[in-house]
C-alpha cells in the first residue's frame, strides 16, 4: 500500500514549525471540508487525505517517528498493512460522509481534537462542530436593553429608587446613588434579554438626565444660586434665609453689598462621591428694587445727597 507524503499533502517544507503546520491545515480544512461541499466526493476524499497528513505531522510525537522512518504517512508501523489485518484503516470499512474511514470526531491525537481544531473552522461556515448539531447548538448571550430615566436635583444629591418598564409587562425598581452625574449610565448586570440557547443574560443599560431647576445650576459638586435681596439688606446686611438641597439655612450678608458679590456656603452642594469632596453653595446677590412703586423710598432717593459715581470705573 502506498501513502502520501503528509508534509507534500499540507503543502509545508519539512522545517516548518507547529504553528505554520497548523495553518496550513486549518486553510485546506476550511476550503475542503463536507458541510462547504455538500456531497462532493473528490474534495470529501482531499479532506480525508487532508485530515490524515495532519494526524501525523500535527502530533509532536508522530512527526518525529515518520521522520525516522518508523511510520508511514497514514501513521502506521512501516510494512504494515490494515487491509491484511481486517482493518478498517484509511482505504477499508469507513465512516458516513468521510471516505476511508477516518473520522476527525474520534480521533484520539493529541494534536488533532475536533474541540481544538474545528469548532473554529466549522463556525466560519455557519455551524459548529457536529456533535452541537446534532443537539448542542451554540449559545447566544442575551441582547443588552438601553432605557432612560430623568431625575431631579434633589435625587442626584441624596439618591432614590426608580422603578422602569423594561417591555414584556416587566417592571425593574433602579437604585440611584447619590452624587449621579447627568448622563452616567447605570448597569443592572443579567436583567436585559434572556439568553439564546442557555447563554448568558444581556444587562439593562440606564442613562440618567437630571432635570433643571428652578433656582440653582450646578459646576461639578458645586451649586450656584442667583439671590435676591432688598436695598435696604445691601446697605445695612443682616440675616436673611437662603434655600438649599437640604432645607433653608441663615446666612449673613455684609453691609454695603453690591450686586453680583458671591457668598459661599461649605458643603452645601453635592455629596461627595468617590474621590471627589462635597460640594459648596455659592450664593450671588442681586439688589432688587421693589416692583410697585414705594413712596417712601423715591422721597428718599431725592432727599439724598451723594458724590458717589456709580460708572466711575467705565470713564
Amino acid at each position: 500500500m502506498t501513502t502520501s507524503d503528509p508534509y507534500k499533502v499540507l503543502g509545508v517544507s519539512k522545517k516548518a514549525n507547529e504553528a505554520e503546520i497548523k495553518k496550513a491545515f486549518r486553510t485546506l480544512a476550511k476550503k475542503l471540508h463536507p458541510d462547504a461541499h455538500g456531497n462532493d466526493p473528490k474534495k470529501a476524499e482531499r479532506f480525508q487525505k487532508v485530515s490524515a497528513a495532519y494526524e501525523v505531522i500535527g502530533d509532536k510525537e508522530k512527526r518525529a517517528q515518520y521522520d525516522r522512518g518508523e511510520i508511514d504517512g497514514s501513521g502506521q508501523p512501516r510494512g504494515f498493512d490494515p487491509r491484511a489485518q481486517g482493518f478498517g484503516g484509511f482505504q477499508s470499512g469507513g465512516n458516513e460522509g468521510f471516505p476511508g474511514g477516518f473520522d476527525f470526531r474520534t480521533s484520539k491525537s493529541s494534536a488533532f481534537r475536533a474541540e481544538d481544531i474545528f469548532s473554529d473552522i466549522l463556525s466560519g461556515l455557519g455551524g459548529g462542530t457536529p456533535r452541537s448539531r446534532r443537539g448542542r447548538p451554540p449559545t447566544k448571550r442575551g441582547k443588552d436593553l438601553r432605557r432612560a430615566t430623568t431625575i431631579s436635583l434633589e435625587e442626584a444629591a441624596g439618591g432614590g429608587t426608580r422603578r422602569l418598564s423594561i417591555g414584556d409587562g416587566k417592571q425593574l425598581e433602579v437604585h440611584i446613588p447619590a452624587g449621579v452625574k447627568d448622563g452616567q449610565q447605570i448597569r443592572l448586570r443579567g436583567k436585559g434579554g434572556e439568553g439564546l440557547n442557555g447563554g448568558p443574560v444581556g444587562d439593562v443599560l440606564i442613562t440618567v438626565k437630571i432635570a433643571l431647576h428652578k433656582h440653582f445650576t450646578r459646576e461639578g459638586q458645586d451649586l450656584r444660586l442667583e439671590l435676591p435681596i432688598s436695598l435696604k439688606e445691601a446697605v445695612h446686611g443682616g440675616k436673611i434665609e437662603v434655600p438649599t438641597l437640604s432645607g433653608p439655612v441663615s446666612l449673613t450678608v455684609p453691609p454695603h453689598s453690591n450686586s453680583g458679590k458671591t457668598l459661599r456656603l461649605k458643603k452645601k452642594g453635592l455629596p461627595a462621591v468617590g474621590t471627589a469632596a462635597p460640594g459648596d453653595l455659592l450664593i450671588r446677590l442681586i439688589v432688587t428694587l421693589p416692583d410697585t412703586p414705594d413712596a417712601e423710598l423715591e422721597e428718599f432717593v431725592r432727599s439724598w445727597k451723594s458724590t458717589h459715581d456709580a460708572r466711575a470705573k467705565y470713564k
